[in-house]
């Protein structure tokens, strides 16, 4: 399956139990770590990215979630995710994409993620009837044939759908 493009709307999901991954091994205490990947035993030296150095600063996140990456924080202007070691995160983090296809309702809330194998994630009765109907017997084996087909199903229902 060809990797698909992919556009992060800073929602943080994705960084909500990286915690129990990434380990701050080192501290240097000049915003440089080195950090220890729990699961591939990876050890990758990060440091804060100079603009984010204030954020980072506050670890109030950190009681409030403490499952979350050390790394991660609220930008305070706008509340969306931000992590403050962008500019030298790890492969496991540059390489991460949630969705395929985000699927909003018609006030514009998400209410469904396609993943990259062609699964619904969704908590929404009417998404998931509709798909267990209609976009689930889609057996079509082009990607972009078949992601096409779907929007449009998709649209068709009043729902939004971002790449």
């Amino acid at each position: 399956m060809p990797l698909l493009s992919f556009e992060c709307f800073q929602c943080g999901e994705c960084c909500a139990n990286l915690g129990l991954v990434h380990i701050i091994k080192e501290d240097d205490c000049d915003f440089r770590f080195l950090i220890h990947n729990n699961y591939t035993g990876e050890e990758t030296p990060v440091s804060i990215d100079p603009d984010k150095r204030d954020l980072f600063l506050d670890m109030s996140i950190l009681k409030k979630f403490p499952r979350i990456c050390p790394f991660f924080r609220h930008q305070p202007d706008s509340g969306k995710a931000c992590c403050t070691v962008y500019l030298t995160r790890p492969d496991i983090c540059r390489d991460y994409g949630c969705w395929r296809l985000l699927i909003l309702n018609h006030r514009g809330r998400r209410v469904g993620r396609v993943r990259y194998i062609r699964t619904l994630c969704s908590e929404d009765p009417v998404l998931t009837k509709l798909w267990d109907e209609c976009v689930e017997h889609n057996v079509e084996p082009d990607d972009r044939v078949w992601e096409d087909k779907m929007i449009q199903t998709l649209t068709r229902a009043g729902y939004t759908v971002r790449k």
